[in-house]
């Protein structure tokens, strides 16, 4: 079970568009900050629009909004930040197993709707753990610096010492 589920049966939904706005609760929010190591999720929301398309094709667009604290890479100080982000994916209803559609002139890739389900909240859950900053840093820190680093110019600089010294 994730730690926010919202399950959606895919055979109940009617034609055309719905929107879901749904928001994590204290301890579903506590969970996913243990999952994705953060210091405090304090705030998570998504509004979810699920549309069916031809071919038993079904897309998921979604904006979400979160306030984050991460740790600081360098200082090992909190770092508090509001992630934005929409997204899209497509499910193929019915389907047990990934593929590609054509869909609106381009290829894209279909999930798949294990048992005709989509859990929207895992959808939601999963696309902030890719929003969030990989090396989160406090106000006023700089990233660690080397001596040697600052002399070099280029990558290409460092292997031609090497290879003058072979």
């Amino acid at each position: 079970m994730t730690e926010f589920a919202r399950p959606v049966t895919l055979d109940r939904l009617p034609p055309g568009e719905t929107v879901h706005d749904i928001a994590a609760e204290p301890g579903e929010r506590a969970a996913l900050a243990r999952r994705f190591t953060l210091l405090a999720l304090d705030r998570l929301a998504a509004r979810v629009r699920l549309t069916r398309l031809e071919g038993g094709l079904v897309r998921l667009a979604a904006e979400l909004s979160a306030d984050v604290v991460q740790e600081c890479v360098v200082s090992l100080e909190p770092v508090a930040s509001r992630v934005e982000d929409g997204f899209t994916l497509l499910y193929g209803e019915g389907r047990e197993d990934a593929g590609e559609a054509v869909v609106s002139g381009e290829a894209e890739l279909v999930e798949p709707a294990a048992g005709g389900v989509i859990d929207i909240g895992e959808a939601v859950a999963q696309q902030l753990s890719l929003a969030l900053d990989p090396f989160p840093r406090a106000a006023g820190v700089a990233a660690p610096t080397s001596p040697e680093l600052d002399t070099v110019r280029s990558p290409f600089a460092v292997l031609s010492r090497w290879k003058e010294k072979g």
